[in-house]
């Protein structure tokens, strides 16, 4: 893990997200890419073909850049190389052409979280990353004075869509030096016999050599509800899970497990692209 993102709005929340890069960025020898999105009329900016003609994007590069001169100040910073840029697309996709001309290996974001009507209408940014990052995606919801891994969840169906996503998780518990804990959540809705369900985790176990993995089948009323409450009665440090990046019409009716987790667990998750 060579290269960190973190998008930043200067926010409380986007520091914790910095703070933990920081921890593993002195931990991994890694570097950090510091991302603002300035959000501009871009119908403006085209028909002056370029930024450097608008004069609300001459003020907040210029802002930003104040803002992130003051970032760098702090302690937690000291002895790691930290780079600033400034893009003026929608959020998700400035973060994925960033992670795309620097080969980004993971984006670390901070999220509030939201509930309720708020997040039927608006969502947050956090979760328009998670439903399209191709790059592993960490989000953290507190501050954490240790960011520590060792116990470390990744939920899943088990079926074979859901094997790269896991290798990638795999690779994390490695790299933490984790007990990764296979969870397969089982509800009334989405039955599958106990039998069935060790086999499909025991298959994806086959090609592997990673020697600190358990096998869980846990019923709950939710999914969600079910990864959860696993999680809680572990002491879980980190939940991770796959995304299929819905978009759209499709989105909306069939919700992503993975992105209410992002919006509803108090612990840290990470998402990885199917």
């Amino acid at each position: 893990m060579k290269k960190i993102l973190v998008p930043t709005d200067f926010s409380d929340q986007a520091e914790k997200a910095l703070e933990v890069a920081a921890q593993l960025a002195k931990q991994y020898n890694s570097e950090i890419y510091l991302l603002n999105v300035l959000d501009l009329p871009l119908h403006e900016v085209d028909a002056l073909k370029g930024y450097n003609n608008l004069p609300e994007a001459v003020f907040f590069m210029k802002l930003a850049h104040k803002k992130f001169e003051d970032l760098l100040k702090k302690d937690y910073l000291e002895g790691i190389t930290v780079y600033e840029t400034v893009e003026f697309h929608d959020i998700y996709k400035a973060v994925n052409t960033v992670c795309e001309k620097h080969d980004i290996d993971l984006i670390i974001m901070g999220s509030h979280g939201t509930s309720g009507f708020k997040e039927l209408l608006i969502g947050s940014n956090t979760e328009k990353v998670v439903r399209t990052s191709n790059t592993p995606v960490l989000v953290v919801k507190k501050r954490h004075t240790t960011f520590k891994v060792e116990h470390f969840v990744f939920a899943s169906d088990f079926k074979e869509e859901s094997k790269v996503p896991f290798l990638k998780a795999l690779k994390f518990a490695e790299l933490f030096e984790a007990e990764m804990h296979l969870l397969m959540v089982v509800t009334a809705n989405k039955f599958v016999t106990t039998s069935e369900a060790k086999d499909r985790i025991q298959g994806f176990l086959e090609t592997v050599t990673h020697s600190f993995c358990t096998i869980h089948i846990y019923n709950d009323e939710t999914i969600e509800t079910g990864i959860m409450n696993f999680s809680q009665s572990i002491d879980a440090d980190l939940i991770g899970m796959s995304t299929h990046g819905r978009q759209g019409l499709s989105h909306f009716f069939n919700g992503s497990i993975s992105e209410d987790l992002v919006n509803h667990a108090r612990r840290p998750v990470i998402t990885f692209k199917i």
